[in-house]
């Protein structure tokens, strides 16, 4: 085995032995020391809990354990000099793959961090000039049994998916929303977005989240209710056009058969608290049962 590998090479008892020294000569050193790694892998794992990335996460911390498993146990004891020599270079592979895989999530980290969300909360606890005309027209709907679609940006940046309906920049208004939803218009199929106060686009297209991860029999409009809370950091509500039962979507998190008083409370809460809540709201893909009957349509789906 050449003298490189031998100095590459990770001494487990060795590193076990010098921690436990360090922590016997510095205790509060190595308690804070430790609480900071705790800390920040709690929250990468609190922001990917609930997206696609957690199932990339599991996979990630597999590969790696296995692999150390295997160059701790078996590659150093036989000394098996091939596979310590490829073991920095698969891990450097591995890391890439992960930047790769990660990309969608790394960007709306990134975004969160530079958008000043805080602000953007403190105006919306201080005001009801957006929530208040939004469950106005979702309570209209939901009499008439007329489908609904709305997303409300909370922090991140919604510029792709508006630029896929028709701009407006518009104030919110339960009559806009009210007309842009009524059947046969142009715009009523698809999705409205809020954001920032104001109503910047209708007739946008959501991304679906996959049929392996809820129910098959939701339909449409909570599918993509569902893939638009797990994206970006929006809530997105859903009135059914088939039984008019009024639903709530945020981090892959679907609420249905929701009263207007009960969406109320669910909307402030979730416009007003941190992106990252202790609670329910961070659990990956579900929906709630209700009691309430859902309707299928033809197509076997729920509406």
């Amino acid at each position: 085995m050449s003298r490189e590998v031998c100095l590459a090479q990770i001494d487990l008892r060795g590193g076990i032995q010098s921690f436990l020294e360090r922590v016997a000569d510095r205790p509060w050193a190595a308690v804070i020391e430790l609480l900071l790694i705790g800390a920040v892998v709690y929250a990468i794992l609190r922001f990917f809990q609930g997206t696609r990335g957690t199932r990339l996460v599991r996979a990630v911390l597999i590969i790696l354990g296995v692999s150390f498993a295997v160059m701790s146990l078996v590659a150093e004891r036989f000394e098996f000099e091939r596979i310590n020599v490829l073991y920095p270079y698969f891990m450097l592979s591995v890391f890439l793959v992960s930047l790769v895989a990660f990309q969608t999530e790394l960007r709306r980290m990134l975004l969160r961090l530079g958008q000043g969300g805080w602000l953007q909360r403190w105006l919306l606890k201080n005001s009801d000039d957006v929530i208040d005309p939004i469950l106005t027209a979702v309570e209209r709907l939901s009499k008439k049994k007329v489908g609904a679609l709305i997303a409300i940006a909370r922090t991140a940046e919604m510029g792709p998916f508006a630029e896929t309906g028709v701009q407006l920049d518009a104030v919110v208004s339960a009559e806009l929303i009210e007309t842009i939803f009524w059947p046969l218009t142009p715009l009523h199929d698809l999705g409205v977005i809020v954001n920032q106060g104001r109503i910047v686009a209708a007739g946008c297209q959501f991304p679906l989240i996959e049929s392996g991860d809820v129910d098959r029999s939701l339909g449409s409009r909570h599918r993509a209710a569902l893939g638009m809370s797990q994206e970006v950091d929006a809530v997105v509500l859903v009135v059914s056009e088939e039984t008019g039962a009024v639903s709530l979507a945020a981090r892959g998190r679907l609420r249905r058969a929701l009263t207007i008083d009960a969406l109320r409370a669910a909307l402030i809460h979730e416009l007003t608290t941190r992106s990252l809540t202790p609670e329910a709201t961070k659990q990956p893909p579900s929906v709630e049962k209700s009691s309430t009957k859902v309707a299928h349509d033809g197509t076997g789906q729920a509406a």
